[in-house]
């Protein structure tokens, strides 16, 4: 484990010689969802090929940049392009930038996604809050020899997504006219879509969307301390009785077409943190 650590201060001290800036707000952007970056004053760019221990992000649709600057008046460091448990990576792997993000000062994390609508009273082009998860991974990023300087060995997961952040959320998206859903999220591994059974039994147990990420981002945050919000938008309907062979073309463009409003809702977010 002391390796691990040593390999966070290493990527720490890398990114420290390129810029001070103490960022308290960090943001990761999900699949089709790199526009909220053009939302940011950057005032530095570093590739994830230039920080050590960094994976590297093997999806099309991640730009795989950490992006320094302001977002709504707050200084931010945003990841454009996340990593994946379906691309090979180890949870910690997977986790490691947030880790990171920590030691460079981050004490509340906003995560998004683009996810498959089970619930029936969803629609593609739809925004949820996060407002629970489940975890089918088959991992967790926790897993091993505990470090006490990071967190504690069983982390409280009550409440995994902020109350305080969510209602701040939903008050804003009521401000702005932008209709939101809240709901229950599930992380599978992938990469393969599900099956018919498979999302009537996701949906069975209550889970509203299904998606392939964001869970070991968020235990990995809250195993720190750190306050998460979480937005997937629903990119595709998943309704067993009427399910059609997926078209990511079609899902990368309903997430484009969907992120300005997500965007809206996020930076109003940080503005009032």
């Amino acid at each position: 484990m002391s390796t691990y650590l040593d390999q966070i201060q290493e990527a720490v001290l890398a990114i420290r010689k390129k810029t001070k800036t103490e960022t308290p707000v960090g943001i990761i952007l999900g699949t089709g969802l790199g526009g909220l970056a053009l939302e940011i004053q950057k005032e530095t760019e570093i590739s994830y090929a230039d920080i050590p221990h960094f994976p590297l992000s093997t999806v099309e649709s991640h730009a795989g940049k950490l992006i320094f600057g302001k977002l709504g008046g707050k200084n931010v460091v945003a990841m454009q392009g996340r990593f994946h448990f379906y691309e090979g990576y180890t949870m910690q792997q997977i986790t490691f930038p947030v880790r990171v993000m920590k030691f460079l000062g981050v004490k509340t994390l906003l995560v998004s996604n683009a996810c498959g609508g089970m619930n029936p009273q969803y629609v593609a082009g739809d925004i949820m809050i996060m407002d629970d998860h489940i975890n089918l991974l088959g991992d967790n990023p926790l897993r091993g020899k505990n470090e006490d300087s990071l967190g504690p060995r069983f982390p409280d997961m009550s409440e995994p997504y902020s109350k305080k952040l969510i209602a701040m959320a939903e008050q804003i998206a009521l401000e702005e006219k932008i209709k939101v859903q809240r709901g229950v999220y599930v992380a599978v591994m992938g990469p393969n879509l599900e099956t018919r059974a498979e999302y009537r039994f996701l949906r069975y147990i209550g889970a509203d969307v299904v998606g392939m990420s964001t869970i070991p981002e968020v235990i990995v945050a809250h195993h720190m301390g750190i306050a998460c919000l979480g937005f997937s938008i629903v990119t595709d309907e998943c309704f067993p009785d009427s399910l059609q062979p997926v078209d990511i073309k079609k899902i990368l463009k309903t997430a484009g077409e969907t992120e300005p409003k997500m965007t809206a809702i996020m930076k109003k977010v940080v503005e009032k943190l």
